[in-house]
């Protein structure tokens, strides 16, 4: 009988990225490009140099990191998982008394209207809390 993983060992599972070239269009990338598969822990990483009090959109997210890691594009569908698992193991993290500075600011990224707040297991309104202590409008 199997266990659910928990977000914090989803987050860890995946910590390499990966580069590959597509041999089809997919979704905003033309065919024969250079994707970025990247992992929670890259998106984590980035969002901590987001400078506290500032937002990022997805398409700068993917577009930074594709540059970074020498390929043309980064995946639209992992870069969305991967943002919510780096969301819900720091959301994991913060109930188990972590201290804000140390967990992952996505809610930097993820806007408490949006689709992937929506999806989130613990709703907008930590989102919301959180960018009004960043001084983030809402």
């Amino acid at each position: 009988m199997s266990t659910k993983k928990s977000w914090s060992e989803k987050f860890m599972t995946r910590t390499e990225p990966e580069v590959k070239r597509i041999d089809k269009a997919f979704a905003d990338i033309p065919a024969n490009a250079l994707m970025l598969i990247a992992s929670p822990k890259i998106l984590s990483d980035y969002l901590h140099q987001v400078p506290k009090g500032k937002t990022v959109d997805i398409k700068t997210i993917r577009k930074d990191l594709a540059l970074e890691y020498r390929a043309e594009y980064t995946c639209p569908v992992t870069t969305g998982i991967f943002l919510r698992i780096a969301a819900e193991a720091a959301h994991e993290a913060y109930q188990k008394g972590e201290p804000i500075e140390r967990i992952t600011p996505f809610w930097r990224a993820i806007a408490p209207n949006s689709p992937a707040a929506k999806k989130l297991s613990f709703g907008p309104d930590f989102l919301v809390k959180m960018r009004e202590l960043e001084g983030i409008a809402t």
